[in-house]
């Protein structure tokens, strides 16, 4: 597992870590049960409910995000929660798309 082993990260440093082996993300910071990784989905978004809440931060690009039978536009800088379990998932973003994730939570 590769990450950044310090407090702090740009965009820049994130998108040099790669993604860990089965996982579509990088993994930039992990303390106890939280998680901050780098997710820039390639064209289309198949990622599968999870087993932690996570907030999403847009990092760059815009497009929608399906979770369950909501949907939303997106762009640089908002935030999005999601509850552990739930469907959910970007569609129809920009080819620079890519979004802070945060997992936390049992």
């Amino acid at each position: 597992m590769t990450s950044i082993n310090r407090w702090h990260a740009s965009i820049g440093d994130a998108v040099q870590v790669p993604n860990e082996e089965g996982r579509m993300s990088s993994l930039i910071f992990k303390d106890k049960d939280m998680q901050v990784r780098y997710y820039s989905p390639n064209s289309k978004d198949t990622q599968m409910p999870h087993q932690q809440d996570e907030v999403y931060v847009i990092a760059k690009g815009n497009g929608t995000f399906v979770k369950g039978d909501e949907k939303i536009s997106f762009s640089i800088g908002d935030i999005i929660f999601v509850p552990k379990n739930e469907n959910h998932y970007f569609k129809n973003f920009t080819n620079d798309f890519s979004t802070w994730v945060i997992f936390y939570g049992t």
